[in-house]
């Protein structure tokens, strides 16, 4: 079986100004060094589609889907909260990037790929049901784990969360769906100021203080995650996999290394071994030293690639 890496050319065409940290550097960042280190030729490549309108709609609003359309620019950046911006590119983008997450599932529900990682931008995991913020416009992991539910018909599916910001989106567009289970762990308090309390019942937030290293995210792996897990049974792993709890990350303040992704990642693949037929598709979410960021996600990879 194959590991699918699932990007497009127009998500770096979406830019905020060069001095925003969610720049195209990322996703070049990561490019050069998976053919560096010669990963990148072990991967089945996959141009991502354009995500449906009805798929996105299954986690947004078409009131907010249309809005966003609407506020497109000729040219330069039309804001839409103090850090998030569209230039004439971000609906493309963000189209992209959904769709990615779509033709993943898709591809690993028939069997073509074993699992799959959507090297897109802009990230989802902020993106409420109604409106964008933190970088991002349409949620890409709610869209696909809404996406397996509604097109292939799973019953129980797991969204799991280890970016260092808690995925309030996320939380908000699928908190009180009995057939999604998401786990998180994040930064608290830290942007956006959301997750550690009054969660719904599907909902396992881990908040952590800044400062936590590998070891303390590994026993809540171990200790919280994967019992849960084991007993919902998830027929499918959905990851917004974000890096910028690496140590060398300026955007958090947590002191994960490499080897703690690639620790996550086998763990969630035991997990997809014992319930899910192996089925794991893995989206970009945050990640912001160029350096940090590539070395993580090559771990990812190599551990979801079994290289």
């Amino acid at each position: 079986m194959h590991t699918g890496f699932v990007t497009h050319n127009v998500c770096s065409a979406h830019e905020m100004g060069s001095w925003h940290p969610e720049s195209p550097a990322r996703l070049a960042a990561i490019h050069d060094h998976l053919i560096a280190v010669g990963l990148l030729h072990h991967l089945v490549h996959i141009d991502a589609p354009l995500a449906p309108r009805e798929a996105i709609e299954r986690a947004h609003t078409a009131k907010y889907v249309a809005e966003l359309e609407a506020r497109i620019p000729k040219q330069g950046y039309t804001p839409v909260d103090p850090d998030t911006s569209m230039n004439p590119s971000t609906w493309a983008a963000a189209l992209r990037s959904a769709g990615a997450v779509i033709e993943a599932t898709d591809q690993v529900m028939r069997g073509e790929l074993e699992n799959a990682f959507c090297a897109v931008r802009p990230p989802g995991h902020h993106a409420c049901a109604d409106r964008a913020m933190g970088f991002c416009f349409f949620n890409n992991v709610a869209i696909g784990a809404l996406h397996a539910i509604a097109a292939h018909g799973l019953e129980r599916v797991a969204v799991i969360d280890f970016d260092v910001h808690h995925g309030n989106g996320t939380e908000d567009i699928l908190a009180g769906n009995e057939r999604v289970l998401m786990c998180s762990y994040f930064q608290h308090p830290f942007y956006p100021y959301t997750g550690a309390e009054g969660e719904a019942a599907n909902m396992i937030n881990v908040p952590l203080p800044a400062g936590t290293r590998g070891d303390k995210v590994r026993e809540v792996v171990d200790q919280v995650w994967v019992p849960v897990l084991d007993e919902f049974r998830p027929q499918m792993i959905f990851i917004s996999a974000g890096f910028d709890a690496h140590r060398e990350d300026d955007l958090g303040q947590m002191a994960l290394v490499e080897a703690d992704y690639a620790y996550m990642t086998e763990r969630l693949m035991g997990v997809a071994r014992r319930h899910s037929d192996n089925r794991i598709v893995s989206t970009l979410e945050g990640g912001y030293n160029l350096s940090a960021l590539a070395r993580s996600v090559a771990a990812h990879l190599k551990t979801l690639a079994q290289l």
